[in-house]
């Protein structure tokens, strides 16, 4: 086993609303897929060679601050999606922060009321 990490959703209720979040969070299109019984928007990713993800809305997904925290690629440096986070209707609830030879990290509450984390070496 390479990963730990397989495959995230990050559970939403209002689809629109959080698709738009992350395409400004990421600056990229978040891609609608094929999903029973609710919507499925994809993450950006490199499914051959990393981990992915997508929002989720369907019965079965409830957004959460408690729980498991997912730490989303910050880029070269997650000051620039960190910064893009109040505007688009998130919460800071951890700013960037130092983990020393680990890089930095940060936290938020996204627009469905999830916490989420984003991770960079800058």
């Amino acid at each position: 086993m390479t990963n730990a990490l397989n495959w995230f959703e990050i559970p939403v209720t209002d689809f629109e609303r959080a698709k738009k979040f992350y395409e400004i969070l990421f600056d990229a299109e978040i891609v609608e897929m094929p999903f029973p019984d609710g919507r499925y928007g994809m993450l950006p990713s490199d499914m051959q060679n990393g981990v992915g993800g997508a929002i989720a809305q369907g019965e079965w997904f409830s957004p959460s601050d408690k729980g498991t925290v997912v730490y989303l690629n910050g880029g070269e440096d997650l000051s620039i999606p960190l910064a893009k986070i109040e505007d688009a209707g998130g919460k800071i609830v951890m700013p960037k922060t130092s983990i020393g030879g680990n890089g930095f990290m940060a936290q938020f509450i996204d627009t469905e009321g999830n916490k989420v984390a984003l991770h960079s070496m800058q």
